[in-house]
């Protein structure tokens, strides 16, 4: 919850919901058009917000960067939220900015910096 405070204090109600990658990837086709498996999806309708959240995925990545699966489901929730408040990672400057603000919100809880893009360390 005091993460949802500092990064979206307008947010009423905010879900997370963990899934394996068979359904990660029926909501990824769905919704994407894409039917590969994804880290974490967001659905936000006003001050609504529901995330999904692959466990699988995130399994993999704490495995790879050496780090708890607890911490990468905290990341991903996180990266949801922030998607639903207006952030986006699909051009460099921008992914740049979401990533600082992930940290920055980690750091603030006493999490130290998570993400790591594929192939960099955490």
């Amino acid at each position: 919850m005091a993460l949802r405070g500092m990064a979206a204090p307008a947010i009423r109600r905010f879900t997370v919901q963990l899934v394996n990658d068979g359904v990660m990837s029926q909501l990824h086709a769905r919704h994407m058009n894409d039917p590969t498996t994804t880290d974490v999806l967001t659905f936000a309708d006003g001050n609504e917000v529901d995330v999904a959240v692959c466990v699988d995925e995130a399994r993999r990545r704490a495995a790879e960067l050496g780090h708890d699966l607890s911490r990468e489901l905290l990341l991903y929730s996180l990266h949801g939220l922030l998607h639903a408040v207006g952030f986006d990672d699909r051009e460099p400057s921008d992914f740049e900015r979401m990533h600082a603000e992930e940290d920055r919100l980690l750091a603030a809880i006493g999490i130290a910096a998570t993400f790591a893009p594929k192939g960099g360390p955490a």
